[in-house]
């Protein structure tokens, strides 16, 4: 913080030592010596506030930076799903004009008339067993 030397703060001693007085000065350091602890203490509270603030801030923008591309994305997907929805509507159009409305489908055949109990051709017949009962 400051840039003292040994000789500086034995420069400093001395003159402490014969202002103050050598019953009082052990007094005087130790008030000095809190001070300097409070001192010492608000300043890195200080800093450790500014550097909250700091990594806040930093949080804040790249909230927004997500949002924006979240915002984005959701954009891109609507424009996708509306170009998806126009070419289904574009081939359900399409598909609706070149089937002939007029015509009817056409119909099926006759099925000739069956006796009453026999197989249809959809069913085959039982199979017919040659066991001779004992």
């Amino acid at each position: 913080m400051f840039d003292i030397g040994f000789s500086e703060l034995l420069v400093i001693g001395v003159v402490a030592l014969i202002v103050i007085g050598p019953e009082r000065l052990p007094k005087v350091a130790r008030t000095a010596g809190l001070l300097f602890g409070r001192l010492q203490r608000y300043v890195n509270d200080v800093k450790a506030d500014i550097q909250r603030e700091i990594e806040l801030d930093e949080l804040r923008k790249l909230r927004t930076q997500f949002e924006d591309a979240a915002r984005s994305v959701e954009e891109s997907v609507n424009q996708v799903d509306q170009e998806v929805r126009a070419a289904a509507a574009e081939i359900d159009h399409s598909i609706a004009g070149d089937a002939p409305a007029s015509t009817p489908p056409p119909a099926a055949e006759a099925a000739p008339a069956l006796p009453e109990g026999a197989p249809t051709p959809a069913q085959p017949a039982p199979p017919a067993t040659n066991e001779a009962k004992v």
